[in-house]
């Protein structure tokens, strides 16, 4: 039997709960122009920027006001970005020509492109190693490059298509699409440690911790 004291503590976590959940609301809409399907966001928190992929390009706006700041162009099937401050360096995946732009992120210029592998989906920057990864879904793995150079420096054999990735603890967990499982892999050494297979979910598309 429940008492009256446990029942008036189950209501009151359930309105609290209740209330929490309801406290989210609209606060604003950003009008972005351009056309093309949109895929990561990314926003600079310090210099309060918000980089939205889509299309053909990025457009960065103001996190604040949503007022555009600028675009970075001629990035085919652009899917994500990625940044390195310390470098003041930004990378865009470029899925549709197999490369990755790298970018000022002050002046939103071009610096160079880097050939990867094919199809560049997920991009993340690891800052323990000071790599910028690309999850390729063309190739079934992983183009690890170097954030102040802008080299390629190793290939993670993911043998499947990645999609976004957590890090921790000096490791990088990356959601594989096709093969429904989470791969852990080594950001130094590029050797896979671990494979989670993920039962009966399929497709999974986001990591987080």
């Amino acid at each position: 039997m429940i008492s009256i004291k446990s029942a008036l503590i189950t209501v009151s976590i359930a309105l609290s709960i209740f209330q929490s959940g309801t406290a989210y609301k609209l606060e604003t809409r950003y009008p972005v122009p351009g056309n093309g399907g949109f895929d990561y966001v990314t926003i600079d928190s310090a210099a309060r920027r918000l980089y939205l992929t889509h299309g053909t390009q990025v457009d960065v706006v103001d996190a604040d006001n949503g007022k555009l700041i600028g675009t970075i162009a001629d990035t085919p099937g652009v899917h994500g970005v990625a940044l390195a401050q310390e470098f003041k360096h930004g990378f865009t995946s470029n899925g549709r020509e197999n490369k990755v732009s790298m970018f000022d992120p002050t002046t939103l210029q071009l610096i160079n492109k880097i050939d990867v592998g094919k199809g560049p989906d997920g991009i993340y920057y690891d800052s323990g190693t000071k790599r910028v990864f690309t999850n390729n879904h063309g190739s079934h793995d992983i183009t690890a490059i170097d954030a102040k150079t802008g080299q390629v420096v190793g290939t993670v054999k993911l043998e499947g298509d990645g999609e976004s990735a957590v890090i921790a603890d000096g490791l990088v967990y990356v959601n594989v699409e096709d093969t429904n499982e989470v791969v852990v892999f080594d950001p130094k050494s590029f050797e896979v440690k671990k494979r989670f297979p993920i039962g009966i979910a399929m497709t999974p598309t986001r990591s987080s911790l």
